[in-house]
């Protein structure tokens, strides 16, 4: 690989490929920062952990394929997608992200690239002339790399597209999503359109199973999950099942009264069975109105649990105590751990032992001060209680006296998020 400066013939390709080899180096760094920039200029790449975790994926299988191609001198004709980055592309399409702001990423990471590398580049111990000359075949393989990876990936999007277009109810999803879009609707024709009466009280959930990025039944399981859900609830019509993406679905379960003892049946039959998905559950409610309130709910709820990277199968309600709370204070995760920090100082520490000091101290202050009633709650000796509560001050490293409802509400975050809350979790 040469290049002309001032009519003289500067070999590159070494140069090239000690930048490629110095910044694989820091692959994970780069990935991040771009990825970082990508969702902070893109709205529409915005989403649930899962896909964030894709799009992280995603941009690293694509750094580091660059960077090993130009690093060996591969041409780039050779190079396929990073299969991370087609499984973004296809998770995407089904949740009908615009392609325009798919490859508006590819644009904006090749952009991030460039200005990473020209700081690699200038401190080269090379002529003025010879970095020039490494800039330019830097750029012009990028924009080779970007040119030839996003029509692989445009591809793949619009297939993936069209076969999840055919392969759903449309017109149905459609209906659903404008109806939780809050849009006027005639809730009569809806009822028609979706087959499920909007009129009668409501129970939403959110399913879903891990993400084991391939071809799988996943939603038919799910589709079978929420029809012996329904039954199991005594659900008093036919549920409403609605595909979010590949992995994910929402659902509803009709009554035509409120019925107070569903949230346990939900729960008991969603817990015990072998093949059950993670369920995230609202709270019942009426008409057009409550079909949206119980389904925004059950998202809320499901955030919490991928925030917290809950375990493979987990079900989680909108009415457990303290989680409204917490889906408010994890709408910042990273500024909500810093505080957790300052709040709780060295209690905020992610351990096992420090976690049953917050645990005791919680259930503490919830009973009002009582050694007596967090003994019969948690199932311990008063000393045993009234020594940990004492371990967990200490820990803080002052007294729960003035900012005792601070305290509440830090240890209430740790409880529901985890040591994503934890000064040293993964967030």
């Amino acid at each position: 690989m040469t290049n002309l400066r001032g009519g003289t013939e500067v070999d590159v390709t070494p140069y090239v490929a000690e930048t490629a080899a110095t910044m694989l180096k820091r692959v994970v760094e780069v990935s991040a920062t771009v990825r970082d920039a990508l969702e902070q200029e893109i709205p529409e790449l915005r989403g649930d952990a899962g896909i964030i975790d894709l799009l992280g994926a995603s941009v690293e299988g694509n750094v580091d394929t660059l960077l090993h191609a130009l690093r060996h001198d591969i041409p780039l004709q050779r190079v396929e997608a990073p299969t991370a980055a087609l499984e973004y592309a296809r998770r995407l399409a089904q949740r009908g992200v615009p392609v325009n702001a798919l490859v508006r990423a590819y644009r904006l990471g090749q952009r991030q690239i460039t200005e990473l590398v020209f700081r690699e580049v200038e401190a080269l111990d090379i002529a003025a002339a010879a970095r020039y000359a490494v800039v330019e075949a830097f750029t012009a393989r990028l924009f080779e790399y970007i040119d030839w990876i996003s029509q692989q990936i445009v591809v793949v999007y619009e297939d993936e597209r069209e076969r999840w277009l055919e392969n759903q109810n449309t017109m149905r999803a459609a209906r659903v999503r404008e109806v939780l879009a809050g849009k006027a609707v005639d809730v009569d024709a809806a009822t028609n359109t979706i087959r499920y009466p909007l009129r009668w009280h409501h129970l939403a959930v959110v399913m879903w199973y891990p993400d084991v990025g391939v071809e799988g039944q996943q939603l038919a399981r799910l589709q079978r999950f929420l029809r012996d859900l329904g039954q199991a609830a005594d659900a008093a019509a036919a549920p409403l099942f609605v595909a979010a993406d590949r992995t994910c679905a929402w659902g509803w379960l009709p009554y035509r009264t409120a019925a107070p003892d569903v949230l346990s049946k939900v729960r008991r039959f969603a817990s015990k069975g072998p093949d059950a998905p993670s369920v995230a559950i609202g709270t019942m409610a009426a008409g057009v109105a409550g079909f949206r309130r119980s389904h925004r709910e059950a998202e809320s709820a499901r955030v919490v649990a991928m925030v917290r990277g809950a375990p493979q199968q987990s079900v989680i309600a909108a009415a457990d105590p303290g989680l409204s709370v917490a889906v408010l204070l994890g709408a910042d995760i990273d500024a909500t751990r810093e505080w957790v920090a300052q709040v709780l100082g060295d209690l905020a520490a992610d351990n096992e032992n420090d976690a049953r000091l917050r645990d005791t101290l919680r259930v503490f202050l919830r009973c009002g001060c009582s050694y007596k009633q967090a003994a019969e709650e948690l199932g311990m000796h008063f000393n045993t209680v009234k020594y940990r509560v004492g371990r967990a001050i200490a820990r803080r490293g002052r007294p729960v006296v003035e900012d005792r409802l601070d305290v509440e509400l830090a240890l209430l975050v740790c409880q529901w998020y985890g040591t994503a809350a934890l000064a040293t979790g993964a967030g």
